[in-house]
């Protein structure tokens, strides 16, 4: 069953837009996980870092406040794709956020 919802949290995050992020609860609604932010943050610790699961752009995952929880790479990649971070390292989700319907 864990490969079943990984899987189907893997599709949700293949369709993040590039240069707009989701939260992980955000996620987890959308795969219809109750509560299921963890989870979520659990299949995608899963993938590793770097491209080892092409397609899945795990960067464009943030916490609830907008903050990277993975590090200077998230950072780095989301910058790339033109999101902008303020001088508290937030991202502005009434911007960039996705809502899973676009």
């Amino acid at each position: 069953m864990t490969n079943r919802l990984y899987e189907k949290i893997y599709e949700i995050v293949r369709r993040i837009p590039k240069g707009r992020v989701a939260t992980y609860g955000e996620i987890a609604e959308l795969a219809g996980i109750p509560r299921g932010a963890r989870q979520v943050g659990y299949a995608l610790a899963a993938l590793g870092r770097g491209e080892p699961m092409p397609g899945v752009p795990w960067q464009r995952v943030v916490n609830a406040k907008g903050e990277s929880s993975l590090g200077a790479e998230q950072v780095r990649r989301l910058q790339a794709e033109g999101v902008v971070f303020d001088a508290n390292g937030r991202i502005d989700l009434s911007v960039y956020g996705w809502d899973g319907w676009e």
